[in-house]
């Protein structure tokens, strides 16, 4: 069975200035989508991904950095789903944007891959495969809210990871 975030309506605009959490954990507004905002919110941290990249001349200090982040946004979606009444509300997207980075870290180069590594993520993030599905259930605060991503991101990165095994494998005779 498929999992699916809050049907209550995203807050009005207003409300990602009312606290810098909102903000953060409303994706800079991406999560206000009225149409699958999880998928904007994924969408917008594939657009920002150059501009880290940019930014962390080395994947080590990017990866320092990435963890930060999800542990800003553990905190952010905490204060952001409690304002909103509902733990993972559906406009909060930066438990996505934080673990596509991660992804991204480990995607190999080229746009095929990058669009590969954001179809498996979304598939993985909605079916919530164990421990997903655990952290989403039962960890019930901003944790649990980044968690279940986390565990989506790690199941994208080993996907991709196989089949990038296979093709090398396939094209260059192992």
């Amino acid at each position: 069975m498929l999992e699916v975030k809050s049907r209550i309506p995203a807050p009005p605009l207003r409300f990602l200035l009312a606290h810098p959490a909102h903000l953060i954990a409303c994706g800079f507004g991406s999560g206000l989508s009225p149409i699958a905002p999880g998928t904007a919110g994924t969408l917008l941290a594939w657009l920002l991904w150059p501009g880290l990249q940019a930014y962390f001349h080395h994947a080590g200090w990017l990866a320092v950095f990435l963890v930060l982040l999800f542990a800003v946004g553990a905190a952010a979606c905490q204060i952001t789903g409690r304002a909103l009444g509902v733990v993972d509300h559906g406009a909060m997207v930066w438990d996505e944007m934080v673990p596509f980075w991660f992804v991204l870290l480990f995607t190999p180069l080229g746009l095929s891959w990058q669009l590969a590594a954001f179809l498996l993520f979304r598939f993985y993030d909605i079916a919530k495969p164990q421990p997903a599905r655990y952290f989403d259930t039962e960890v019930k605060n901003g944790f649990g809210v980044m968690m279940d991503d986390l565990v989506a991101a790690a199941y994208t990165v080993f996907t991709l990871a196989v089949a990038k095994s296979l093709l090398d494998a396939f094209w260059h005779g192992a």
